[in-house]
């Protein structure tokens, strides 16, 4: 029997309530019988970890071997195979950005020392809690010992988001779509390219004037026009993006994909960023597209996402040996 041990942290918010019940419903984890479920979160949320587990047990899913609810970081995180990082600090009222960002840098080191020192050179990471890509890049400097390629960050959300929008304008269905690109942060600088775009292997035809005006506006803010009509932020598409995630890290995607991973100079975008961009990923591992035309009106957007995450590598810059 295959076991694979999976550790949630944030364990008792919102997206993690629904990623839970969508992993166990159905493994996206490759060559995997079982999962040891460890849900992490601080002390005053236990309780509340308690009821979840009692729900969980009383789904009586095939899938889960063992389930643990904890407060201890080192205990979550011993012998993970994936770390699943739904936890951070949100933005309280009159907050600014920066300071949210020095408060989650301070915690992602120290969950990142911790993870270095239990978990092994395969474990892989995910990073959600926002500002995702910051977040993921301070894991990085700090996790010499797992590999740049196995820490990645949640863009998925953001591209199934963008093939959702262009379904419903063309009147196709999302599974049509291909080769849809998000470059950049998660955050309202992102960049959703239909320049290489096809439906069905056909190049789109769609109206420059809505791709500019109506359609990368409306991705790039989608998360802002949740929170206005449902006064919550995503949580079940958020859960959703996250297994489509783990899915294609674990066994590979037949299309284009777009994950936060570590920058090494492509399309001249500075090293040593959190990024998104378009990705071949197998399941031995993900190769960056070369040598893609960009569109110069869409090259100028990525060049903001990019001065946006060189900002907040420079507020964390303390963060990072």
């Amino acid at each position: 029997m295959n076991i694979k041990n999976i550790c949630i942290t944030g364990a008792a918010g919102n997206i993690a309530y629904s990623l839970i019940f969508r992993i166990l419903a159905k493994l996206p984890f490759s060559n995997t019988d079982k999962i040891n479920l460890k849900l992490l979160d601080i002390t005053q949320s236990q309780k509340s970890l308690i009821g979840l587990r009692y729900e969980i047990e009383d789904c009586a899913f095939s899938t889960l071997n063992s389930i643990e609810v904890t407060d201890n970081v080192e205990n979550a995180f011993q012998e993970s195979d994936y770390i699943i990082m739904v936890g951070a600090k949100p933005r309280s009222k009159g907050m600014e950005r920066s300071d949210l960002i020095l408060d989650n840098a301070n915690i992602f080191k120290s969950q990142a020392s911790i993870i270095d020192d239990v978990c092994s050179s395969s474990t892989k990471v995910i990073v959600v809690g926002n500002p995702a890509n910051t977040n993921a890049l301070i894991l990085n400097y700090n996790t010499p010992s797992i590999p740049n390629e196995n820490i990645t960050s949640l863009m998925k959300l953001d591209q199934n988001r963008a093939k959702s929008i262009l379904a419903s304008k063309i009147g196709k269905q999302v599974e049509d779509i291909e080769q849809m690109i998000i470059w950049g942060n998660h955050s309202t600088t992102q960049v959703p390219d239909l320049s290489n775009c096809k439906i069905n292997s056909v190049q789109i035809n769609v109206d420059e004037s809505w791709i500019q005006n109506t359609f990368i506006p409306k991705v790039q803010k989608r998360g802002g026009e949740i929170i206005e009509y449902r006064g919550l932020s995503s949580a079940a598409s958020a859960a959703s993006a996250i297994y489509d995630h783990i899915h294609v890290l674990d066994y590979g995607s037949g299309s284009w994909e777009s994950l936060g991973v570590m920058t090494g100079g492509e399309y001249e975008i500075s090293s040593g960023l959190m990024f998104s961009l378009p990705l071949n990923v197998t399941n031995k591992g993900y190769n960056v597209i070369k040598d893609l035309n960009i569109n110069p009106d869409i090259d100028s957007l990525i060049k903001l996402s990019e001065q946006e995450l060189l900002k907040e590598r420079d507020i964390v810059k303390s963060f990072l040996p």
